[in-house]
């Protein structure tokens, strides 16, 4: 363990701010409560090399968009063909548990708090010879995931990476057995850079010397930067064919992922587990080096799928990503898009998905958005693109999923300040208002009394709340029963703001599109699917 560490400081050149650092020990305090001693259990001994992830038998994946999709479709192929499966991704949206998966499914309460203390424990016995310091949040979940798939003795392990490639602490994998890249687009520009072509330099990073690599179709400025580094690497590069390339004695492939952009995801998935079964079941064949002088990137080959591989596309989910959740006169669309180029795809699937959905409702149909977007991300450019789903309301909150101090702690942001949240909030409904109708300016009274943050309104059709479950609750208005639980108490509104759900109460469906941020995605899913959070 200390071995993989000390590689795993040296391969990440992203700082961590200390409240990435504390949120570790946050983690610890909560693996303390799930822990029916109440202590820190002590393993000695427990030493890893990095040869030993070689065992994993690892597929890594990354990209700008779609690599979660990707991977989730790559897992389920790999897991119906019988594979016992690991799966490393990120973000998590209501546990942190969800980035850890064995066949599937997020590891359990015991065996996080049982792997968590061995981690943690030896990390801590052996802190002094690296400064005194624990490793930042997603690099501990990475070793700590790391461990879990070797003690639980998985067949593969499925690696997303978290940001960029050259320099993601999962790329201290020093040989995978396939590699594949999504569609990149522009980022973490103050982490990966600010062109096409540098973040495709950063993506490339997981190429391995011999090691088969994938991509999709990617803009021509990223294709020649891949290109480069694979030659300099020694990668033998492929682009992934169309979906409708790929023939079957059944006719069209169907995906269990919505959304158009979602067929080169799963184009992408088949070329990785066509690879990954070939050398594990097949004849290991070497894939070709690529050539140094020739100027493109060859084309995969297209194949039959089996059985097996159609129905793992099929059975293939993922949840918060164009996810449609039916709740009786509701209807949840959520999508974690918060990209320009994501947002593009996310708005095309709901014109398509709510239409669809619509065509049987009889009576007044309203289309409410819910929408956050965090960081340093454009968010007037992807209000701009919603604007065509011609919402008759749009409410604005940040990631809190609730005003109250038994609130999740695996959903909360402690690196940003909730008057920045807040500011955040307001500045998107600004920009909403002022795409949607010119932007007349007005004061902003309060619309919930006696909640811990100011509550602003503009007009009927822009509204912002204090946390995720207010927001949910003033748009079901007391029509979803889950929401209608004792157990979710969300502040009062005041009187004059009830008026303006009147629009709300006479529709005969709603339709709510949640988007912006995955993590608004989770603290939604936490609230409308509380047996899973």
């Amino acid at each position: 363990m200390a071995c993989l560490l000390r590689v795993l400081r040296r391969q990440s050149a992203f700082g961590a701010s200390r409240s990435e650092r504390d949120s570790v020990f946050r983690l610890a305090n909560r693996a303390v409560r799930n822990h029916s001693t109440q202590a820190a259990p002590h393993f000695p001994g427990m030493e890893y090399q990095v040869e030993q992830l070689d065992h994993l038998n690892i597929i890594h994946v990354t990209g700008t968009k779609g690599k979660g999709s990707t991977c989730a479709f790559t897992e389920r192929i790999l897991r119906t063909y019988g594979f016992r499966t690991g799966f490393y991704s990120s973000p998590h949206l209501v546990q942190v548990r969800e980035r850890i998966r064995i066949d599937g499914r997020p590891i359990g309460n015991e065996l996080f708090t049982k792997y968590f203390w061995q981690v943690y424990g030896r990390l801590d016995e052996t802190k002094e010879a690296h400064g005194g310091t624990m490793p930042a949040y997603f690099r501990f979940l990475t070793i700590l995931a790391f461990h879990v798939f070797l003690q639980e003795k998985v067949d593969l392990a499925i690696i997303e990476v978290g940001i960029g490639g050259a320099y993601d602490c999962t790329n201290v994998v020093r040989r995978p057995w396939v590699c594949g890249i999504t569609s990149l687009g522009i980022d973490h520009t103050q982490i990966l850079g600010d062109t096409i072509e540098k973040i495709a330099w950063q993506k490339a990073g997981i190429f391995k010397p011999g090691v088969p690599a994938f991509t999709v179709r990617q803009p021509q400025e990223a294709m020649t930067v891949l290109r480069d580094r694979a030659r300099e690497i020694q990668c033998p590069l492929r682009v992934c064919p169309d979906l409708d390339r790929y023939q079957t004695e059944s006719g069209a492939l169907q995906l269990g992922l919505a959304g158009q952009h979602q067929r080169s995801n799963a184009s992408l998935a088949l070329q990785l587990c066509h690879t990954w079964l070939q050398r594990r079941c097949g004849p290991d064949l070497s894939p070709a080096l690529p050539d140094p002088d020739t100027s493109c990137v060859l084309q995969a080959d297209s194949f039959r799928p089996g059985a097996t591989m159609v129905k793992g596309l099929a059975e293939a989910r993922w949840a918060g990503r164009n996810q449609t959740l039916r709740r009786g006169a509701l209807t949840y669309f959520l999508d974690g898009a918060h990209t320009h180029r994501s947002m593009q795809a996310c708005v095309q699937w709901f014109q398509e998905a709510a239409a669809q959905s619509q065509s049987g409702a009889s009576g007044a149909v309203v289309r409410v958005l819910l929408f956050n977007a965090t960081g340093r991300r454009d968010a007037a450019a992807m209000l701009k693109l919603l604007l065509a789903c011609r919402f008759d309301l749009a409410v604005f909150c940040p990631n809190i999923t609730e005003t109250v101090a038994s609130g999740n702690a695996d959903q909360q942001n402690f690196n940003v300040a909730v008057e920045t949240m807040l500011t955040c909030c307001l500045d998107n409904e600004r920009s909403w208002r002022l795409l949607s109708d010119g932007g007349d300016e007005y004061p902003a009274p309060l619309l919930i009394r006696d909640g811990p943050a100011p509550l602003a309104e503009r007009k009927a059709d822009s509204l912002v709340f204090p946390c995720i479950l207010s927001a949910l609750c003033w748009i079901a208005q007391g029509r979803d029963p889950v929401l209608t639980d004792p157990a979710q108490t969300a502040p009062p509104v005041t009187p004059s703001m009830a008026a303006k759900a009147a629009l709300l109460q006479d529709a005969a469906h709603v339709q709510v599109l949640v988007t912006g941020s995955l993590h608004l995605v989770g603290g939604v899913l936490k609230h409308l699917d509380p047996e899973d959070g």
